[in-house]
């Protein structure tokens, strides 16, 4: 990678919100390397934009050591790689452990491995890390025990992560409802085509990256210019 260009990696590329930020990254001169699971939708998604795609899951070791030797010294990295769990949603007294063990291996754990491989190049670079959160880490919706609490822990992380790491600016960023697989996997059966598109949520999540705002967790609607 050229050292005097910027370099972002955004993991949950393929579709979505972490899709539309790598089009974006890449569009304003970044070089961005883009992970998801599914290999060919990936490259089918980001074809032409000159994002290097590293297929695979982030829950991995040898792929998250993939996307070190793809990146190297970077400065910036978004952790939106995320899992639902089962759908239709089950209360906590019926979840299954061995699906809510994966929830949290991607939402939670995954995100952390990747920020300790990263680490010494965004320190280097005096980066930055962009935690995808969610508004059911601080809501208490009924179904949502799974998936919420993996990111209220991912939440409480990055706080810490930003306590610790003064020199690094560090977010959890909560994007709001989009209309995307995700979701619609949270909503089976229904229309949720009135939700907004996740490219409109690029330009706040954009403030974190270019913008000189203090770390914390910023709701979308609510970054400020």
């Amino acid at each position: 990678m050229d050292t005097d260009t910027k370099t972002a990696v955004v993991t949950g590329a393929s579709r979505g919100l972490g899709l539309a930020l790598a089009r974006e990254l890449a569009k304003r001169g970044w070089q961005v390397v883009a992970d998801a699971r599914d290999g060919d939708r990936l490259r089918d998604a980001l074809a032409g934009t000159g994002v290097r795609c590293v297929p695979g899951d982030v829950t991995d070791p040898g792929h998250r050591e993939e996307i070190l030797a793809a990146a190297g010294d970077v400065d910036l990295l978004v952790n939106n790689a995320s899992a639902l769990g089962p759908s239709p949603q089950p209360a906590l007294a019926a979840y299954p452990l061995a699906e809510l063990q994966r929830v949290y291996a991607v939402n939670t754990l995954a995100p952390l491995a990747l920020i300790q491989l990263l680490l010494p190049g965004l320190r280097r670079r005096h980066g930055r890390i962009i935690d995808i959160s969610s508004d059911a880490a601080v809501e208490p919706y009924e179904g949502w025990g799974g998936y919420g609490s993996s990111k209220a822990a991912l939440d409480q992380l990055t706080a810490i992560l930003a306590a610790e790491e003064p020199q690094l600016r560090v977010y959890a960023f909560d994007p709001g409802g989009m209309n995307t697989d995700l979701h619609q996997q949270a909503f089976p059966g229904e229309d949720i085509s009135d939700r907004p598109d996740p490219e409109t949520v690029v330009p706040a999540l954009l403030r974190l990256v270019e913008g000189e705002l203090a770390s914390g967790r910023y709701q979308a609607a609510g970054v400020p210019a």
